[in-house]
């Protein structure tokens, strides 16, 4: 069985989260429990399910981010229909898609939590591209 990805994020604001993670990205909230003593989202879209967990003092944000943060990164296949989808949603983006010197396109974006996510194109073949070692 080929290995898949979930991780999770503990924001301060469930509802805020999963409507970014739905309306931004396009991931679909397979389970939404805001209530109760344990709210909790589960949100994919195609082999990528994001966990969302609130906690009442989360993170600042500035420690979300590399060099000390983690940087989520998205491959898709067209990196050009994800950069238009940002773009039309109005959410605000880090740094415009571009050529980087590893040879793939990507954009860049954070998160309503402060979670830096890289959306790059996919590699020719399909496997995984280079680590940038955090570069911005």
């Amino acid at each position: 069985m080929p290995m898949t990805l979930r991780f999770e994020v503990f924001p301060q604001d469930l509802d805020t989260t999963v409507k970014f993670y739905t309306d931004v990205l396009g991931f679909t909230a397979e389970r939404y429990e805001p209530d109760g003593p344990h709210p909790y989202a589960s949100l994919v879209r195609d082999e990528v399910c994001v966990g969302v967990s609130p906690r009442p003092q989360a993170v600042p944000a500035e420690h979300r981010r590399p060099p000390v943060g983690v940087e989520l990164v998205f491959e898709v296949d067209d990196v050009e229909v994800e950069a238009r989808r940002i773009e039309t949603s109005g959410w605000p983006i880090e740094e415009e898609l571009q050529h980087r010197p590893w040879g793939l396109r990507d954009f860049r974006i954070c998160d309503p939590n402060g979670y830096y996510v890289r959306i790059t194109e996919r590699t020719p073949g399909g496997g995984s591209a280079p680590s940038t070692g955090g570069a911005r």
